[in-house]
């Protein structure tokens, strides 16, 4: 298709000029054009202009490219003949036209102030774009070049009727393609409803302002939106233009960063061939995401949904950008009920609904029966109501272009209309002439209208703050746009979105519908991945041993705290149970009484020889050393009752070192029997004098001195490095093992091997003795004391080590208990049966007869 463009030629140098700047048409093309003198200037239009849809004359000219029907006709060319200018065609934008007639309510509104622009009337020419980007940059061409043949002086915007801005256009990319014409030529650029991110570029777009804000915020905020309902697994669809596209690839950035996974991601145009709808409508319907993001245009939306109406199948729940959410023709869509998404802040302009019943038909050629197609349905009314709508023209009362408790984009215009009278004014004094050069007051422009503050940001933007619209059927069984809550990016982060109201989803439900590849996973359990898909579709592990994950959806499992493990549902860490021998159990209980019973028979045996003290086989069997052992076997039993409750430092340093002590005590005794046995069958021999070296004083000094040096050797390790209460984590993961620990390995070991020593000497010396000739050889018990003893003790040992947690500590106990039974039954029992029960035997006589 060949363009037309109607350009301004001057006929010096064969130089184009198309308004704006005399200082950067000068420095573009070295020609002075300052000092020609106007009435020189030739001016021929190349080709045929196309008639703006509405226009007026006034000493500034704001032009409007506004998308007023949906389509363009195309025509064949046989390039013999010039082409007509573009021909609008295809269903009327009531929304388009609204805008339009909303610029010229602002203009006229300025006109008639006193403060804003006084004495100055502004002009407007507005031009209908056919939703086409070739018509759009047609149209700033055309309205680039003015209107008429006298152009600026000495470089000072003084000259009246010229082209002070744009106030253009609904569509990013026609918004680019306007941008790229009059940028060169400093003409700033105001829109109301082009959004793409990429119009930010100063370097790109350095005279492009805009009242709406960008779709980055809007990205982020859908991002946002989709998070916070638990929504991972969604469908995106998007126009296939600047304003879906890079949308829609800032929204997929965000989503990303959110952990929102994408089923499917699809792009079409309302004029691609029926073919690619429908395919774009068959992976919708196929999909297994609930959710459906949709960056799109209204008209590209109304053509999708079309044909989703066409082959109805389930509902989803859709998720809209502003462009289209908000737009009341996409509401006759039931299956839409639910749609959620952000919109222009809802505003009020007092007198535009007054003004826009106030058009009539042949103001734009369009006749009755034309309105009638486009949505006024006169065949409904009555016959009263059609005579007076030849009169005030009411039908336009049942017309979404009459709309305006919704003005939100329509407001968008408004304010740019306002932005630019304001910038106007900054730099026109009341004498209607310039006081400064033509800079770009834009950005400085800061104002208050309607109770809505306009202002511009370094990158021409202003603050986003939108909406959250919700789709609700209202009492009339009609869908009804509903402000749900809102989103203001000049909030902290986290805190700039909020719902004040209850939501409607798909369907009408009042629950919250979920979108995931895979179902949440609960407590307990962490996500694994599922080989080649994506990180949304997973399977649900148990949380290993020792580890919990208390969130759902956990991504991984974490270890409870050394002193905590996890519930058997592996969802909450709670206190590891703390083990140690208690005196309530029954083990305890057990060895108590043993223990006790020890004691007792101890002193019960001592009673028994106190009483028979003056009898032969008492005294023939050294009854102080007897009373002596007696003694120390009582507090081996005892002993071993501090290894019963809960450790502290002053139980854990005295189990052992009592333990110790009263063994090497006992040893002693037992040792010094043994020799006592030895040193009586040598005195016996003929010339004997042994026992007067070893007599009482000397048997007293040995018990001592072995005995002192087990107290030494405690001593030492108490003093260097003593036991001390531990908390045993590592025998067992799941419980607290209260424990002493040994402190010093050495001193233990050496206390143990102490007793041993004694013990092994002691099992030597009773070997020798056993065979003497007496009738009652005291040597034969002590042998199987010692045999008792040391069996005891070594198999002690390797229980002791191998024995977990509180067993350790009975399987100690049970070697004091046992070792101590075994001398108190060899040594005494045999002497208490005779004592009691064969007094006969308790004689002197006896006693000497040998065998």
């Amino acid at each position: 298709m060949i363009l037309v463009l109607p350009l301004c030629l001057f006929e010096m140098n064969s130089v184009f000029f198309l308004g704006g700047s005399l200082t950067g048409l000068k420095q573009r093309t070295g020609v002075d054009v300052a000092n020609i003198d106007a009435s020189s200037v030739r001016c021929n239009l190349r080709g045929v202009a196309r008639s703006p849809g509405f226009s007026k004359d006034g000493d500034f000219i704001i032009g409007g490219v506004f998308s007023i029907h949906y389509n363009m006709y195309t025509e064949m060319y046989n390039y013999v003949t010039m082409p007509d200018p573009p021909k609008c065609t295809g269903s009327m934008n009531v929304r388009g036209l609204r805008f339009a007639r909303a610029m010229i309510f602002a203009i006229e509104e300025i006109n008639n102030s006193t403060e804003l622009l006084p004495g100055i009337n502004l002009g407007y020419q507005i031009h209908d774009s056919c939703s086409a980007v070739p018509v759009a940059v047609q149209a700033a061409f055309q309205l680039s070049n003015g209107g008429d043949n006298i152009f600026y002086k000495n470089d000072i915007c003084s000259q009246s009727g010229m082209m002070a801005a744009f106030v253009a256009e609904s569509g990013s990319t026609p918004s680019i393609g306007i941008s790229q014409v009059i940028g060169s030529f400093d003409i700033p650029q105001v829109s109301h409803f082009a959004t793409c991110a990429c119009l930010s570029d100063k370097q790109q777009f350095p005279n492009f302002f805009r009242t709406i804000p960008s779709d980055a915020f809007q990205a982020e905020a859908l991002a946002k939106l989709v998070k916070h309902f638990g929504w991972t697994w969604i469908g995106t669809i998007c126009s296939d233009s600047d304003y879906g596209n890079y949308g829609m690839a800032s929204f997929l950035q965000a989503a990303k960063k959110e952990g929102i996974c994408v089923e499917f991601s699809e792009s079409f145009y309302r004029t691609n061939q029926i073919s690619k709808i429908q395919r774009v409508a068959d992976v919708i319907r196929r999909s297994t995401a609930t959710v459906i993001v949709a960056f799109a245009s209204s008209g590209d939306m109304k053509v999708l949904l079309g044909e989703l109406a066409r082959k109805p199948s389930r509902s989803w729940q859709w998720i809209g950008s502003e462009a289209w959410v908000t737009d009341p023709n996409l509401l006759k869509f039931d299956f839409c009920e639910g749609a959620l998404g952000f919109g222009i802040q809802k505003a009020i302009i007092p007198g535009l609904r007054d003004f826009l019943l106030d058009l009539s038909p042949s103001e734009l050629g369009f006749n009755l029966i034309k309105w009638t197609r486009y949505k006024i349905r006169m065949g409904k009314l009555s016959q009263a109501c059609k005579q007076h709508c030849l009169g005030r023209h009411s039908y336009f009362v049942f017309s979404p272009y009459t709309e305006t408790s919704q003005l939100r984009v329509t407001n968008m215009v408004y304010k740019a209309v306002y932005a630019i009278a304001h910038a106007i004014h900054s730099v026109v004094c009341p004498e209607r002439n310039f006081t400064t050069k033509c800079d770009k007051p834009l950005k400085k422009v800061n104002f208050t209208r309607n109770g809505y503050s306009v202002s511009f940001d370094v990158n021409g933007d202003p603050v986003a703050v939108y909406e959250l619209v919700n789709w609700q059927k209202g009492e009339s069984g009609v869908n009804e746009l509903v402000t749900v809550g809102y989103y203001d990016a000049s909030f902290p982060i986290n805190k700039e979105f909020h719902i004040t109201r209850n939501l409607t989803w798909m369907d009408g439900s009042k629950q919250v519908p979920k979108s995931k590849c895979t179902d949440s996973c609960p407590t307990g359990t962490h996500k694994v991945l599922q080989k080649g898909k994506p990180i949304c579709c997973y399977d649900c592990i148990q949380c290993p041993e020792g580890e919990i994950s208390n969130t759902t959806d956990s991504s991984d499992c974490f270890p409870c705290s050394i002193e905590f493990w996890p519930s058997a549902e592996r969802d909450s860490c709670h206190p590891k149970p703390v083990e140690f021998l208690s005196i309530d159990e029954t083990l305890a209980i057990v060895l108590a009484v043993f223990s006790v019973s020890g004691a007792c028979l101890a002193i019960l045996t001592a009673a028994v020889f106190f009483y028979h003290r003056t009898t032969p086989i008492v005294r023939a069997n050294n009854s102080e050393l007897s009373f002596l052992l007696l003694f120390s076997l009582t507090l081996c039993f005892l002993c071993s009752l501090t290894f019963i409750g809960a450790p502290t430092e002053w139980s854990c340093m005295l189990r052992h070192s009592a333990f110790g002590i009263t063994f090497v005590l006992c040893i002693s005794c037992v040792l010094g029997k043994t020799i006592v046995v030895l040193m009586a069958f040598k005195a016996t021999l003929p010339g004997s004098n042994v026992m007067k070296w070893f007599g009482p004083p000397q048997q007293r000094l040995t018990v001592v001195l072995f005995t002192f040096v087990q107290v030494l050797i405690c001593t030492v390790w108490l003093v260097a490095r003593p036991p001390f209460p531990m908390k045993n984590f590592s025998t067992y993961k799941e419980k607290i093992i209260l424990e002493c620990a040994l402190g010093s390995a050495i001193g233990f070991w050496a206390v143990l091997g102490y007793i041993g020593l004694l013990a092994v000497f002691c099992f030597v010396l009773a070997v020798l003795a056993r065979k003497l000739p007496d009738n009652f050889n005291e040597a034969k018990f002590i042998t199987f004391s010692m045999v008792i003893f040391c069996a005891v003790w070594l198999t002690f040992i390797p229980a002791f080590v191998s024995s977990p947690g509180k067993l350790t500590v009975a399987v100690e106990i049970f070697a004091i208990l046992a070792s101590s039974f075994g001398l108190i039954m060899c040594l005494f029992a045999p002497k208490c049966f005779i004592i009691l029960c064969q007094p006969e035997k308790n004689t002197k006589k006896y006693l000497m007869n040998k065998k």
